[in-house]
């Protein structure tokens, strides 16, 4: 049997979060709540969690800088807490590296629904869609191992990131629509006015290489979505 998934909450509203981490708990989680930005970078960095769940608004350092921290050192995945209609906030955070976001005050079981649909991509994507790599002119996807290579060279991705390319892989040469993006790589609906998809697919163009001519191999279709091209 496998051991339940540990979640570390970040968030220094002591009352909420052990609601939270106690909802969790219920739901077949195991869960740990710490209330500033230090202790929950330290906790993050330890290795022992499946996933953080990170509030923006903290004493010490804030939750954008504690994203920061943790990404310079790990890639484990990371969903924040933002302030309901703060995209400022929602933007950096995905800049940085978040996989995703839930706007406050939320409900627990949204957050317990997104917590999972990030597990369950990122624990099971070679199991659920096969593990032959995916080569596509210099890139490189290792489904099984959640790797990804341009040039041979390794890029550094994160969870919700190398979903995305992975998605746009195995639909090479043709587009994909931002909603079925959002369906298959967040696990939720693609919201009205969300931009995750947009920074998250920009994080990934930047750290890719360019094609022979100098362009992106990921290219916005007009009314259609995304392409991955094929060279």
């Amino acid at each position: 049997m496998n051991p339940s998934p540990h979640i570390l909450l970040v968030d220094d509203d002591v009352e909420l979060a052990g609601m939270l981490r106690d909802y969790l708990i219920q739901e077949g989680f195991a869960a740990t709540a710490v209330h500033d930005g230090e202790a929950g970078v330290a906790e993050a960095l330890s290795g022992h969690y499946a996933i953080v769940v990170l509030d923006v608004m903290m004493p010490r350092i804030s939750g954008i800088e504690a994203l920061r921290r943790i990404r310079a050192a790990s890639s484990v995945p990371v969903l924040m807490l933002t302030a309901k209609g703060d995209d400022m906030d929602r933007i950096v955070g995905l800049e940085l590296g978040a996989d995703d976001y839930v706007p406050k005050p939320c409900l627990p079981r949204e957050l317990a629904a997104r917590l999972r649909a990030i597990l369950r991509r990122t624990q099971q994507s070679g199991e659920t869609t096969g593990g032959a790599p995916l080569v596509i002119g210099a890139l490189n996807v290792l489904p099984e191992q959640r790797r990804v290579e341009w040039a041979g060279a390794p890029v550094d991705l994160t969870s919700t990131e190398f979903n995305l390319l992975e998605i746009l892989a195995r639909n090479a040469g043709r587009p994909v629509s931002k909603s079925d993006l959002s369906e298959l790589a967040l696990g939720r609906p693609l919201a009205r006015f969300d931009r995750s998809i947009d920074v998250h697919l920009s994080s990934i163009r930047h750290k890719l290489g360019c094609l022979a001519d100098g362009r992106s191999c990921i290219q916005t279709v007009y009314r259609q979505g995304y392409q991955l091209i094929r060279e």
